[in-house]
């Protein structure tokens, strides 16, 4: 994976610009009542690619959101940051909790003015769990779990759950076991239910 390096120092005027417009929107929109018509169009405004049933929660902290994509049906929660000057995609159905940092930047170490960028990527109904942080050039695969304040620092898996700092493989996540494959009948049909979830 290529690393895109920025001096932040050498910005042009209109990238200046966008920056600032970029922080008072976010700014309001952490200021504005849920759920009216004004914090739906403020959170459109900051992330244009939105996908049709997602919701962002406030406060959110975002740097460049326009580096970032957000599929449909994507809830990510009050307290996200995204650091997002390498790109930051969460695909639909993606569950952000609380608190997550998404960070696709980072600084060089000799040159801390330079920060270095590497996408981050979020799977298809991934599950990002409280507290956690996502590093640059790192993807989460479709229907991962990464447990509550993990520091996830290589890719994960499709189907795993991940958990720790750093962040390591907990188990595989099995297939969901259809009505053939389960063995409650008695329970369900205290439950008064007559197939699976039906």
């Amino acid at each position: 994976m290529e690393e895109i390096r920025i001096d932040v120092t050498k910005q042009t005027e209109e990238e200046l610009t966008l920056a600032n417009e970029h922080n008072q929107l976010v700014f309001k929109f952490n200021h504005t009542m849920p759920g009216t018509a004004e914090y739906s169009e403020l959170m459109h405004r900051i992330f244009p690619s939105m996908g049709e049933g997602s919701r962002v929660g406030t406060p959110l902290t975002a740097v460049r959101p326009h580096m970032v994509s957000i599929g449909k049906n994507v809830v990510v929660m009050p307290g996200c940051l995204m650091m997002s000057a390498g790109g930051i995609t969460i695909d639909d159905g993606a569950m952000i909790a609380a608190n997550v940092q998404l960070i696709s930047n980072n600084h060089d170490l000799y040159e801390r003015q330079v920060i270095t960028c590497k996408p981050v990527h979020i799977g298809k109904n991934a599950w990002i769990g409280a507290g956690a942080t996502i590093l640059p050039g790192v993807t989460v695969g479709d229907n991962a779990v990464v447990g509550a304040a993990s520091v996830v620092t290589k890719d994960v898996a499709p189907n795993t759950i991940v958990a720790g700092n750093p962040a390591k493989f907990i188990k595989a996540i099995p297939p969901k076991p259809d009505c053939a494959e389960r063995n409650d009948e008695d329970d369900m049909i205290q439950l008064g239910l007559d197939s699976c979830g039906d």
